[in-house]
């Protein structure tokens, strides 16, 4: 499962620049080079240590990291909701992703103009939130305006099902008429569930992305803190980049250089490595690993994974069949160098299907189908 964030933000906060900064950096186990499948779409590859690791233990034909996909959606303006600015157009787009990454724009510049003429986060947040909140508000209202149908229908599965939405849609409604994001407002599993056809953009898990000057990596500016308190409100992670620097970092034709560089300006991580790593946070994502001489491959699961789930994620077949799991763990094999003294040391095991998948894990699948 690949992760996918949409990258939203008013014009001109840096959101182009920082797209394009991340995309355009080759990974560091380049297998799977950055490629554009639509002029707003980019797939990188996620940075991950182990997986190099790994392979140096036991030495593949190739290397295969896990994937991330970045969509630039087109600045959002006020209005959008209602179709201002191409809005119906990205507004869908948004709906496609996993997660949202808001990019605020939080550095003065007086040589970039702001959409509305001064750097206010809070004022640039609100606009996009509402804009979203009015979006989902439409979808909400079309799907009451339906159910009378439903609730006639002859199938009693769905006519029962209409009946139970009606309280959540009409709490919905009245939450996003305020202009509130989904999330905020406390809805149960089953709530969840009612309303998932729905697919709101404001229940996605928001990344606020704060696109800082330089000074401001170290400590954090008047607009940043703004930002970290809205966000503690919502309940959502906040994450400092310089798009000027890391668009620099970019253009650098070697790995060798761009480390030079990134040591220069004291970046022991770059923006894109931290990006991922705090969008599979948000999400609950974790990483492990198959391994073998034809190759060394990470995959991403959902925190809390058994191990037919997680197989499920190499093929549905891996799952359909499962028999057992064979598994040792990278640090297994980072403390005692190879697979076959992690065996002799006892830390190779069999696994069956109440297995809790951990991150790092190295696993080969048993199945049959």
């Amino acid at each position: 499962m690949a992760l996918n964030c949409g990258i939203v933000g008013l014009p001109n906060v840096g959101k182009s620049t920082i797209f394009q900064a991340i995309t355009s950096a080759p990974a560091e186990a380049a297998n799977f080079p950055f490629c554009t499948i639509e002029p707003n779409v980019g797939i990188v590859n996620v940075g991950d240590k182990r997986l190099q690791d790994i392979a140096d233990k036991i030495t593949p034909d190739k290397i295969i990291p896990t994937v991330v996909e970045f969509v630039d959606i087109a600045g959002l303006v006020k209005g959008a909701s209602k179709g201002e600015g191409l809005g119906n157009q990205f507004l869908g787009n948004i709906r496609q992703v996993n997660a949202i990454v808001h990019v605020v724009r939080c550095f003065d510049d007086s040589n970039v103009i702001h959409v509305h003429g001064e750097v206010n986060p809070l004022d640039d947040i609100e606009t996009i939130n509402m804009e979203l909140a009015l979006a989902d508000l439409e979808v909400v209202q079309r799907k009451q305006a339906n159910l009378p149908k439903l609730m006639k229908n002859q199938n009693k599965e769905i006519s029962s099902k209409a009946k139970m939405v009606v309280p959540v849609l009409e709490r919905l409604t009245a939450h996003l008429e305020e202009g509130k994001a989904a999330r905020m407002l406390e809805l149960n599993d089953d709530d969840l569930e009612l309303i998932r056809d729905l697919n709101l953009i404001t229940l996605k898990k928001t990344l606020y992305l704060c696109n800082v000057d330089e000074e401001s990596l170290e400590e954090d500016n008047a607009h940043v803190l703004k930002v970290k308190e809205i966000a503690k409100g919502e309940g959502s992670e906040v994450l400092k980049i310089c798009g000027k620097l890391e668009s620099e970092i970019s253009s650098l034709d070697s790995e060798e250089e761009k480390k030079e560089f990134m040591e220069a300006a004291g970046i022991e991580i770059s923006g894109l490595e931290l990006l991922t790593h705090a969008a599979y946070k948000m999400l609950g994502l974790r990483t492990y690993f198959t391994a073998g001489v034809k190759e060394v491959r990470a995959w991403t699961f959902k925190e809390g994974a058994k191990a037919p789930q997680a197989a499920g994620v190499i093929h549905t077949d891996f799952e359909r069949g499962f028999i057992k799991a064979e598994i040792y763990h990278y640090d297994d094999l980072i403390e005692f160098g190879s697979e076959q003294k992690v065996k002799e040391n006892g830390k190779l095991r069999m696994e069956g299907k109440e297995y809790l998948v951990k991150d790092g894990d190295i696993i080969h699948f048993r199945f049959n189908v």
